[in-house]
């Protein structure tokens, strides 16, 4: 097993790399970078007052580069803004130099906001972990006691009028629910009964332990609600297919042939195998509400967590901040992946993994 651990500890990587790589020159290819930005904001503040920057026939045939709207603009001026993105290196050279910073997690400084990506990353960090893991850990309470009762009640009453309810569930995108949220319970036309916006209040420094634990669950409690109805549907279903699934095969019948109650048939056999399956979606599961899924979420209830800042650097074309957000996630993934694995051989110990060449 530590061989195994080993192996996927260095995949992860040349696995960072090739995502990395790969990102970086989808990037490159991408119209609107930072220089192009700042040169339509500096043409936009020149024309707005008046002066241009072009001034003779000589000055405009020496101007202007390889970027839009670079006419009229002294090449020297160009030249200065593409040393200020480091843009006037090569771009294997900016790639290699990236790779060697972000190898000691120096993923440099925002181009906009005036401090270093990592940070920013710290600062709203908390918040996208707050909201990931209180959504998966009440999605998966939520699912898989109602699953493994819906294969029990399988056609019967229960089972139909709980999947109904469940296909609603899922019909509506969760920053709806969050609307209708706000408009019910937050002030909006009802109840004012929580907090429209924030993780914590303005007095949080001055609560007490107890009342920094109620302030904190109290702010997200309507976040997090509006994120699990729209993914505990799929993880319901998947229970319930696993579990009816494994209440068919013969090892089941057997069991109840020996006289065992139901009760320890269900949980002492069908549970562990039943499991596996939905235990080998945690990591896909947390790692999309912590980021996908939790982006308007972010936006609606005005959460500054990683989704909102990765989105906001794209728009902005902030690349320190885009890739650095990209490599926090991806190795937050392939390290949950290991973890999955990991808890395959906890819930069933025939499962062996060293004995896997990768």
């Amino acid at each position: 097993m530590l061989r195994y651990i080993t192996n996927r500890l260095l995949l992860i990587i040349p696995t960072l790399l090739g995502i990395l790589l790969l990102n970086f020159t989808v990037i490159q290819a991408a119209p609107g970078g930072p220089v192009e930005k700042l040169i339509g904001e500096l043409k936009g503040m020149s024309s707005a007052t008046g002066s241009g920057f072009a001034g003779s026939s000589a000055d405009l045939a020496s101007s202007g580069g390889p970027y839009r709207g670079s006419q009229g603009l002294p090449k020297e001026l160009v030249e200065r803004i593409e040393k200020m993105y480091g843009f006037d290196k090569p771009a294997p050279k900016r790639f290699l130099i990236m790779v060697k910073n972000y190898a000691t997690f120096d993923f440099g400084e925002s181009y906009y906001k005036d401090r270093s990506v990592t940070e920013l990353i710290i600062e709203r960090l908390p918040v996208s972990i707050s909201l990931g893991l209180w959504s998966t850990l009440l999605a998966y309470i939520i699912s898989i006691p109602l699953g493994i009762r819906k294969a029990i009640k399988h056609g019967e009453a229960f089972d139909i009028w709980s999947s109904s309810a469940i296909i609603v569930g899922y019909a509506i995108p969760a920053f709806l629910f969050a609307m209708l949220l706000i408009v019910l319970f937050a002030g909006g036309s009802y109840w004012d009964l929580f907090p429209l916006r924030g993780l914590t209040s303005d007095n949080w420094d001055s609560l007490s332990l107890f009342g920094k634990a109620t302030d904190y669950l109290w702010h997200i409690t309507l976040p997090t609600i509006a994120i699990v109805i729209g993914s505990f549907a799929p993880l319901t279903m998947l229970t319930k297919n696993s579990f009816l699934d494994e209440i068919s095969k013969q090892y089941v019948q057997t069991a109840r042939a020996k006289g065992l109650k139901e009760n320890q048939v269900l949980y002492r056999h069908v549970f562990r195998n039943a499991m596996l399956i939905v235990i080998a979606g945690f990591p896909a599961a947390f790692v999309s509400m912590f980021f996908t899924g939790v982006l308007l979420i972010e936006y609606i209830f005005s959460l500054d967590g990683l989704g909102l800042l990765g989105f906001e650097a794209v728009i902005n074309r902030d690349y320190p901040v885009v890739f650095g957000t990209l490599f926090i996630f991806t190795l937050i993934s392939l390290l949950l992946k290991l973890v999955s694995d990991l808890t395959y051989v906890l819930v069933d110990p025939r499962i062996d993994f060293s004995r896997r060449d990768f």
